[in-house]
């Protein structure tokens, strides 16, 4: 499914006069697809003219989450969304998981693994995770702040 399809808008309508850039992308829940997931990330916030920061940021908070959702959760596939609205950049990545209470801080994780939400919080301004209302599985979102050469 091409972004900007009839399923997959690349722009979505808010309300009069308001737009806001829509990407989205599936991949199969396989350890090489995190670098996949980075590059198409990378690669649509360049489009979309992001400054360097938040690009980075972004790259590392979908790697991040990606992650987590092919280690933790035994899906099939992830399915991530990258939605710039107004000044904000809204990261998403389902899963096909159903673990109740969801994705937690570990702040004292010691070992190499559990660190990666941590990363989360400190490079977003808000982060959470909810169950898809459908109930194919969680959704892991996190938000940051960011800067275009043009606006959204």
């Amino acid at each position: 499914m091409a972004p900007g399809s009839a399923l997959i808008p690349r722009h979505i309508d808010l309300s009069p006069g308001t737009e806001a850039l829509r990407y989205c992308f599936a991949l199969p829940a396989r350890p090489e697809s995190v670098a996949g997931a980075r590059r198409l990330t990378r690669t649509r916030l360049d489009e979309w003219r992001l400054n360097t920061d938040a690009q980075e940021a972004a790259v590392l908070i979908v790697s991040e989450l990606v992650t987590n959702a092919v280690v933790h959760t035994a899906s099939a596939r992830v399915v991530c969304e990258l939605r710039c609205l107004e000044r904000r950049l809204r990261i998403a990545v389902q899963d096909q998981g159903h673990q109740p209470g969801g994705p937690k801080l570990c702040p004292t994780a010691d070992d190499e693994h559990g660190r990666g939400l941590l990363l989360v919080d400190a490079m977003s301004r808000a982060w959470g995770s909810r169950d898809a209302g459908d109930g194919s599985g969680r959704i892991v979102w996190a938000e940051l702040p960011h800067s275009m050469e043009q606006s959204c």
